[in-house]
């Protein structure tokens, strides 16, 4: 099997492997990067567990083969924090209104919030529950995580 040389910026750093076509990312990031914080959910691309930003758009890292970020900016849920001592908004958010029970697919569900957000500043409730329909979760009913992303987005609930 042929292996090809990539480089990408990961989480603002840049990174170079060597991979076989058959390599995906939410693998590469896991087992050979050990960024573990890209969860292995169903591995179809259908619960959102595995989503990552490529140059700021939401993908299924248990989809994309790795060869397909080369040249590429790529951001985790590692890379989503302004630094180690301080958390986003969005992460800081779904601790204080109570996003997140079991953790599996929270990651998932803060990348795909980046998303909407950066291109959706203030959605309604019925935009983020569009959005987010790629992410499953199992725990909060869905309830916490539309929460957590509006008080993200600064929007009082009582005012809209």
């Amino acid at each position: 099997m042929s292996v090809h040389q990539i480089s990408f910026e990961l989480n603002g750093k840049t990174v170079e492997r060597s991979v076989g076509p058959e390599v995906l990312m939410a693998d590469l990031l896991r087992d050979d990067i050990g960024l573990t914080g890209t969860k292995i959910g169903c591995s179809i691309g259908v619960c959102g567990a595995c989503s990552i930003l490529v140059d700021g758009t939401l993908m299924s890292g248990c989809l994309l083969p790795a060869i397909m970020v080369d040249g590429r900016s790529v951001t985790t849920i590692e890379g989503i924090a302004p630094s180690e001592d301080e958390l986003s908004p969005l992460q800081d958010a779904f601790i204080r209104k109570g996003g997140f029970q079991c953790g599996i697919c929270t990651s998932g569900q803060i990348i795909a919030a980046t998303a909407l957000l950066a291109q959706n500043a203030k959605p309604t409730r019925d935009e983020i529950k569009e959005w987010m329909m790629g992410n499953l979760c199992r725990c909060t009913g869905y309830y916490k995580i539309i929460d957590s992303i509006e008080a993200a987005a600064g929007i009082d609930r009582a005012n809209v």
